[in-house]
């Protein structure tokens, strides 16, 4: 089971979040049919979308653009404080091959130009918007670069995706770590010292590291004191009944069109791929509804 976890340590000074994401990535990867370095930047991106959704309350929700000028085209990414999100990219049969590093190649998918953009949905009646350039599109450090410059918060990003050779996802995970108010000097100097000795986020997913682990490697063993153990996964809230509604919305003349070329009408979720069929009957229904 796919889960994260939040946490404090040393006193206080340090919040931070640490998730397994492989079947969630997995199950966008299966939806998507999306290749290896495409899985990869999904994965990260839906990764990132968890920890920053749990950082939500109640009914809260938030959604990412990352917009690159790269081949991938937009990912579009929904989570919410439920530990439950969604997402696809506009071109998932994207691959290259690995960069100097031996990784995948997810900067060159992505673009090192563009724009990345979490729009909060807080219940006001304003959204909260947040927007950053892209600096490097290998995505943990763009939403590193989100959350210090946007959110004002002191932080360290980490995101990874191991695919399997038949594109099957292997492992995928991340953490988050901040800095609160009152930080003091030694403890952000620990922190730096171990985020630049420790392993990258994909090997310690791949030694098969839990959330819990991962915070050990990042804060130092015993330091991180859970908070909270929350299950995660990909959930999509369209439904059959959403696209009868929008259908609706169209009004008669639209309905009738379809009636009279299709003599029925097919809807697809960008999100899922799900697919919902509207026959001939349940058409004239919702026209009937649209008067």
């Amino acid at each position: 089971m796919d889960y994260l976890v939040k946490a404090l340590a040393y006193d206080g000074q340090v919040r931070a979040y640490a998730v397994k994401s492989t079947d969630t990535v997995g199950e966008g990867q299966r939806r998507h049919q999306t290749w290896p370095t495409a899985s990869a930047a999904l994965g990260r991106t839906l990764t990132a979308g968890l920890m920053l959704g749990t950082m939500l309350k109640g009914n809260d929700k938030l959604t990412i653009k990352v917009e690159g000028n790269g081949p991938l085209g937009p990912i579009l990414v929904d989570a919410n404080a439920k530990g439950e999100v969604r997402g696809y990219v506009t071109h998932p049969q994207t691959h290259f091959d690995l960069n100097k590093f031996g990784k995948l190649d997810v900067a060159r998918a992505v673009g090192t130009e563009g724009m990345l953009t979490v729009v909060k949905d807080l219940g006001m009646r304003e959204h909260f918007t947040g927007q950053v350039p892209i600096v490097s599109g290998e995505l943990g450090e763009d939403f590193t670069y989100y959350l210090v410059s946007s959110e004002q918060v002191p932080s360290s990003v980490g995101v990874g995706v191991l695919v399997n050779p038949d594109n099957t996802i292997l492992a995928s995970g991340g953490f988050v770590v901040q800095l609160l108010p009152g930080a003091e000097e030694e403890t952000i100097a620990k922190i730096e010292e171990r985020l630049t000795a420790m392993e990258p986020i994909s090997k310690l997913i791949e030694k098969g590291l839990s959330p819990e682990q991962i915070l050990d490697e990042v804060l130092g063993e015993g330091n991180a004191k859970i908070l909270e153990t929350l299950p995660v996964s990909f959930q999509c809230q369209c439904s059959k009944e959403r696209f009868g509604s929008a259908i609706i919305s169209l009004g008669t003349k639209e309905i009738d069109e379809m009636i009279e070329e299709d003599g029925q009408a097919e809807a697809q979720c960008h999100f899922c791929n799900e697919i919902y069929i509207f026959s001939k009957e349940e058409l004239e229904e919702l026209k009937a509804e649209s008067k």
